[in-house]
């Protein structure tokens, strides 16, 4: 069982920067999708950004040229970096590595 930990989470005001990481436990071998998502008080879960194993990503319109999605497949870690955060962007955000679910990191936007 692949182990998946979220970190990174916390209160920011608007207009600010966080980044998000997630690491993985161990590697995972052949082709699988990483991804960000997300899930407020009230909504469904939400997919932000996602990430193949070779490389292609791709953001949802709400956070697109906002956030940024990446990885590191040396340290099994994935980014999210998030900049110009708005209220609407608070969520509790979970990391999914292939079919593994973190936990979930708290960001909470507000003055």
């Amino acid at each position: 069982q692949v182990r998946v930990v979220e970190s990174g989470g916390g209160l920011v005001q608007p207009g600010g920067s966080l980044r998000l990481s997630c690491a993985a436990s161990e590697s995972i071998s052949g082709d699988y999708i990483m991804a960000w998502y997300r899930q407020a008080p009230g909504n469904q879960r939400e997919l932000v950004a996602a990430i193949t194993s070779g490389g292609t990503k791709v953001h949802s319109n709400s956070v697109k040229d906002r956030f940024t999605i990446s990885r590191d497949n040396v340290t099994n870690t994935m980014y999210l970096q998030m900049n110009n955060l708005k209220p609407e962007d608070t969520a509790v955000y979970y990391c999914k590595w292939h079919v593994y679910w973190g936990q979930g990191t708290q960001v909470t936007v507000s003055s």
